[in-house]
């Protein structure tokens, strides 16, 4: 689409728009493409977390994460780590089956995470608050 702005189309048909800084010749249009490797592994684990909460029917009212990476300082400025923050809202919450969901999507279902795992270190912690004011 001219300079560095790429668009893609995956099988689900959904289109998505990568570009970089207009410094690096891209119009600053899209997430950068390292940046959708830090989506794609929060989208990977967190619905897998949020489908086995569900099961155990755990009383989570809302949910966020946070991601943050450290880069490599030489090129290709790899990630050499990645921190998962998982963020849960509501009354109780059982810490054990937070802690079992995390386990299972970190070591068994998110193919993002197994993908990463081998070249970054990939750590996560989480938090359990209380429910959102007018949530």
């Amino acid at each position: 689409n001219g300079g560095v702005t790429f668009v893609a189309k995956g099988d689900s048909g959904h289109w998505v728009t990568m570009d970089g800084p207009a410094d690096f010749g891209g119009s600053n249009g899209g997430s950068r493409p390292k940046e959708l490797i830090l989506f794609a592994l929060g989208g990977c684990t967190g619905s897998d977390v949020v489908a086995i909460l569900k099961k155990k029917r755990a009383p989570v009212q809302d949910f966020e994460m946070n991601l943050s990476a450290v880069t490599a300082d030489e090129h290709p400025q790899v990630y050499t780590s990645i921190h998962i923050e998982y963020v849960f809202y509501g009354t109780g919450i059982n810490c054990s089956d937070v802690e079992r969901a995390i386990e299972l999507s970190t070591t068994k279902y998110c193919a993002v995470s197994a993908m990463l795992r081998a070249s970054v270190s990939i750590t996560h912690a989480y938090r359990i608050e209380p429910p959102k004011v007018g949530g």
